[in-house]
């Protein structure tokens, strides 16, 4: 017998022989022929095979397909010289009716039916081990000479006739400060899986417990080690015993065929296609991915934001990258819950302002179109009022349907948890993320302030305990958008609101978001947020990440979104809704102009279109 010493060096073919003698002491291939392609290997009836490609070509994640042979034939000349796959994989699985019904060192006593079937040579993770290596990370599997582990996801492949199964993911420990370097040198290989699909908490993919692998053996983290997620081919094999055909055949999980082929075929990508890595969450901890072209766009917004008409100060208040992070989180969230509102008129009836409510229906549309639930909270005496403002942004084409609108009253302890979680369970929260858009938040004691220092806390509805107890809820995330410091989500940067805005040692919020969003114009900060998602949607890094490699590229889409982004016509039919209601500016007079008699910012229609330009740019 060969022991596993020097295998690494050894040449594929040479390997190849080695296994079809039966000579080698090993469990798995992980580490050897280094830097040459390996492959899971499904074998079918041929009456199966148009099915089972078309499935791989849906989800070529996890099933990058390597070739497809022909009926009967045992040789693939395309990846190997010198093969039989009735011989050269370590070892093989057979399955009756999607039954395990045992495990072969050969497939030579079957070689009549598989005649009549056909052997697909699908890419595998072992391939990109020595790139990894060679980034200066460590590969912690090969470190403990071990096997490497496999776990069942709860998401759904894209189902193809009879072949429908959950992905299948490899999991590798990578130390937190290389997380960006594992993801570079391995997002080109994609006939190895290539990029991760996950970084960080394995429950949000819906495995329970890292120690007990479903395939393959436990590998065990180092302190500061981080749980990355990669798309593994034997997805292939749930699909196998799903389908339930007759016979099939497989590789044993982790007894890979290997091939002559190199990964060095990498193809050069410009600077702009360099992904990059963002926390979005700490609990549970969440990373996710973007390119470096789309990140740069998504700072240019945030920047163009950033610009003060009002010399209020508010520059002194803005933090680098809260948009980026905010609008990653905003993307991986599945319902979203969105408040504004912020009384300034407190002689009227209405006495809401108009900055807010355009901004929040803007990030409603784009959420919308984006197929995201997304829901409304408002004060109880605005009900009404937001009511008839949402059926006319339907009849005015900015919303496609209307948003459900809801209202918060505290009436025992538990009431945030109860109205954000079914039944007051923090496990089965409604919404994954809180925005607020220039809504009134709570300040240190308690009370409610105008820029002015009036206090309005008779007119605001208790919000902000949504945003308190959202801090409590793992997998919950907000952010917070403002323009002046005292608005709900601020309370993140109140040091510097206390220094550098005026009154804002009182009117300073107190509540923090998880992520703060400082504008001009608050309004502004909500059209960033929906080009923002735009430009994350049609971000084909991102989009991969998102959709974990299985499914389409949702690239078709791209004219809904784009129809579902802010206008300079849709906010001026807007604003004038608002107007007809009752509703009234809440910015100083140099800020406004003239639209048709009605009072729209003298900046705001050329910032809209710089946020668009730049977006779609």
């Amino acid at each position: 017998m060969i022991l596993t010493g020097g295998l690494k060096s050894l040449l594929p073919h040479v390997l190849r022989r080695i296994i079809r003698c039966n000579r080698l002491s090993i469990s798995n291939t992980s580490g050897m022929a280094e830097g040459f392609k390996q492959a899971n290997v499904v074998i079918l009836h041929k009456s199966l095979a148009d099915d089972f490609e078309k499935f791989c070509r849906a989800n070529d994640g996890p099933l990058p397909l390597l070739y497809r042979s022909k009926p009967g034939d045992w040789k693939c000349p395309s990846l190997s010289s010198d093969s039989d796959i009735r011989t050269d994989c370590l070892q093989y699985r057979i399955y009756e009716h999607g039954a395990c019904t045992g495990s072969l060192k050969s497939l030579k006593e079957y070689s009549e039916q598989l005649e009549d079937m056909v052997t697909f040579y699908l890419g595998c993770s072992f391939s990109f081990e020595k790139a990894v290596q060679n980034a200066g990370i460590p590969v912690r599997n090969v470190e403990q000479k071990c096997n490497v582990s496999m776990y069942k996801t709860a998401v759904p492949c894209y189902s193809v006739s009879t072949f429908c199964c959950n992905l299948v993911v490899t999991m590798r420990p990578i130390p937190e400060s290389k997380l960006e370097g594992a993801v570079l040198a391995t997002s080109e290989l994609k006939e190895a899986h290539g990029a991760p699909i996950h970084m960080g908490d394995p429950g949000l993919l819906g495995i329970q417990d890292l120690s007990k692998p479903d395939y393959g053996d436990p590998v065990h983290l180092h302190p500061g080690d981080i749980p990355v997620f990669w798309a593994c081919g034997v997805t292939g094999i749930e699909a196998v015993i799903n389908c339930r055909a007759p016979l099939a055949f497989t590789h044993s999980p982790g007894c890979m065929f290997i091939t002559d082929l190199k990964n060095d075929n990498v193809t050069v990508r410009s600077s702009r296609e360099v992904p990059q890595v963002h926390c979005i969450s700490q609990d549970p901890l969440h990373y996710s991915i973007v390119s470096a072209e789309a990140a740069q766009k998504i700072k240019t917004l945030e920047t163009l934001i950033g610009t003060d008409p009002g010399e209020r100060g508010v520059t002194h208040l803005q933090r680098q990258d809260e948009l980026l992070k905010a609008c990653l989180s905003i993307s991986h969230a599945r319902s979203v819950l969105i408040t504004t509102g912020f009384p300034t008129h407190f002689t009227y009836e209405p006495p809401e302002e108009n900055d807010g409510p355009p901004g929040a229906l803007a990030v409603a549309a784009i959420l919308q179109a984006l197929e995201k639930e997304v829901a409304i909270v408002t004060d109880q005496r605005a009900m009404n009022l937001n009511k008839k403002i949402i059926e006319e942004a339907v009849q005015l084409g900015i919303l496609m349907r209307p948003v459900p609108l809801l209202s918060y009253q505290r009436e025992s302890a538990d009431s945030a948890l109860m109205f954000l979680c079914e039944n007051g369970n923090p496990g089965r929260p409604r919404f994954d993320h809180l925005i607020a858009i220039e809504r009134a938040g709570m300040a240190a004691d308690g009370n409610y302030y105008n820029a002015r220092k009036v206090n309005i806390k008779h007119l605001v509805d208790p919000i902000d305990e949504l945003f308190l107890a959202a801090q409590t809820i793992p997998g919950v995330t907000t952010t917070g958008v403002g323009d002046g410091g005292n608005e709900l989500g601020m309370g993140k940067v109140k040091d510097a609101v206390k220094k550098h805005i005026k009154n804002g040692d009182v009117i300073a919020c107190d509540v923090e978001a998880d992520f703060t969003i400082v504008a001009g114009v608050s309004n502004w900060g909500g059209y960033a947020i929906a080009c923002a998602l735009y430009v994350l949607s049609t971000c084909e890094i991102h989009d991969r990440y998102l959709r974990k490699a299985v499914g389409f590229p949702r690239v078709s889409k791209k004219m809904v979104w784009l129809s579902a982004l802010p206008s300079v016509t849709k906010e001026e039919k807007l604003l004038k809704t608002l107007v007809r209601h009752g509703v009234r500016s809440g910015k100083t007079a140099s800020l406004e102009m003239e639209v048709d008699g009605l009072p729209f910012y003298n900046t705001h229609s050329l910032m809209i279109e710089k946020l668009l330009q730049e977006a779609q740019q």
